[in-house]
């Protein structure tokens, strides 16, 4: 079984028209790494962000001043393979939410960049946004960098304002 997680990191929203919202301006930076599905490192990682995900939905519902770029991370199956996925921009409905997905699928072949997908609390495994210039939350990408190089993870904590 596949368990693959996008760092997206580089996913710097520009509403686009023609794509329902979502391109990565740096799609060079969109990573996919693969763990397997009882890491446990990725399973902390995903403790906490569920664990304070009402404090994240309420903020991102009322934003302060000098945040922006509220995402979700999203899995997604298609037969034995989950891939997780940003979601940019996402509401709340009456069944859960409904959001853009933000990265192009390189496991899954039941959604594609761009499409609105819906979701429930219960498909959610990380979120993040921007407060000041620095991220906030995206625990699961402070995961991935373990299994980067150096230099890569350093570019993506100096690019993007990571402080993991």
């Amino acid at each position: 079984m596949k368990f693959a997680v996008r760092t997206m990191i580089g996913l710097m929203l520009a509403f686009a028209p023609g794509l329902a919202g979502a391109q990565a301006t740096d799609p060079g930076d969109d990573k996919t790494v693969i763990f397997t599905p009882d890491d446990p490192d990725m399973a902390l990682a995903t403790a906490k962000a569920r664990a304070r995900l009402d404090e994240f939905l309420a903020l991102s519902e009322a934003p302060p001043p000098g945040t922006d770029r509220f995402k979700l991370k999203v899995k997604v199956r298609d037969g034995n393979v989950t891939e997780h996925f940003w979601v940019i921009p996402f509401r709340r409905t009456e069944t859960g939410f409904v959001g853009i997905l933000a990265n192009q699928p390189e496991e899954v072949h039941t959604v594609v960049l761009g499409q609105n997908i819906e979701f429930t609390r219960d498909d959610i495994s990380d979120w993040g946004y921007r407060s000041g210039g620095r991220q906030v939350g995206s625990f699961t990408v402070c995961v991935m960098f373990k299994k980067m190089s150096k230099e890569e993870a350093d570019y993506m904590r100096d690019k993007y304002g990571f402080d993991c």
